[in-house]
């Protein structure tokens, strides 16, 4: 992500078009990604995780320290003015449509990619890939594809990002605490599901938002007396135990827990029994 937000905003001050832009922010990413992937082909596991992860902090690294990059590690980079489709993105709404229609294709494409020999071959290898290797999955190649393509998405996001949210862009909007919330996104959500990856999101968004609002609103009702250091800390508390809940009694997340009651409604309110 921040990849695609530093190569998508050197490029549209090059005069490079954003569509150009985007396109350029993913494949960097995404060559970048492969790079690394090719490096970690041969671990699995907490392997790969402690792998992936010196990419991230080799990233930050070279972020911060090339000045030609980020500009040092507390300056910032405004987005120049851009334009999408010949629609100027000044306004609120054009840089919501354009976030949200990136989200409905990065939706569809993975709706779909189980579809293809491509999601075909990525659920062998994931499942078993000595097993995928027998019956001719060629292993390098589709680790190095899932590689590509989720550092691709990652990089058009992180440019999305920043034109239509942040509107600027600086070292510590992609920290390590960005990592760690995108993982407790998919770990809470329940991963390899869509819907998952939205409750997901939602969940880890804004429950510590709505916690810090409710104990505001008990303190200033005089219910509780606590310190406003230790009234900053209770929603993080909070929300951490309830990750280890889902992780303890729920392990597929919010997408099981969704899933269950979407069947339970479909027989409700007859019970469901079998001859």
């Amino acid at each position: 992500m921040a990849i695609g937000a530093y190569t998508s905003i050197h490029l549209t001050r090059a005069g490079v078009p954003l569509e150009l832009a985007l396109l350029g922010a993913g494949l960097l990413s995404a060559l970048i990604g492969c790079l690394f992937g090719a490096a970690a082909l041969r671990v699995k596991g907490l392997y790969l995780v402690m792998a992936t992860l010196a990419m991230q902090f080799l990233v930050d690294w070279v972020i911060v320290n090339v000045n030609a990059i980020s500009g040092g590690a507390v300056a910032t980079l405004q987005t120049p003015k851009v334009s999408f489709l010949f629609v100027p993105l000044e306004s609120l709404t054009a840089r919501y449509y354009l976030a949200l229609a990136w989200a409905v294709v990065v939706t569809l494409f993975i709706l779909n990619v189980k579809r293809t020999s491509f999601g075909r071959a990525l659920v062998a290898v994931r499942d078993k890939d000595f097993a995928a290797a027998v019956i001719g999955v060629n292993i390098f190649k589709y680790k190095l594809l899932a590689f590509f393509a989720s550092s691709f998405l990652g990089g058009v996001t992180g440019a999305i990002l920043a034109f239509c949210f942040y509107k600027a862009v600086t070292p510590s909007q992609f920290n390590f605490d960005v990592t760690i919330q995108l993982v407790a996104m998919a770990l809470v959500g329940g991963l390899g599901s869509v819907v998952g990856g939205f409750l997901g999101a939602g969940f880890v968004l804004l429950v510590p938002i709505v916690l810090l609002n409710l104990i505001a609103w008990i303190v200033s009702n005089g219910w509780l007396d606590i310190s406003a250091s230790l009234m900053a800390h209770i929603p993080l508390m909070l929300y951490g135990a309830m990750i280890i809940g889902f992780l303890l009694f729920e392990p597929l997340g919010l997408a099981k827990i969704y899933d269950n009651a979407r069947k339970y409604l479909l027989v409700w309110p007859f019970r469901h029994t079998q001859s």
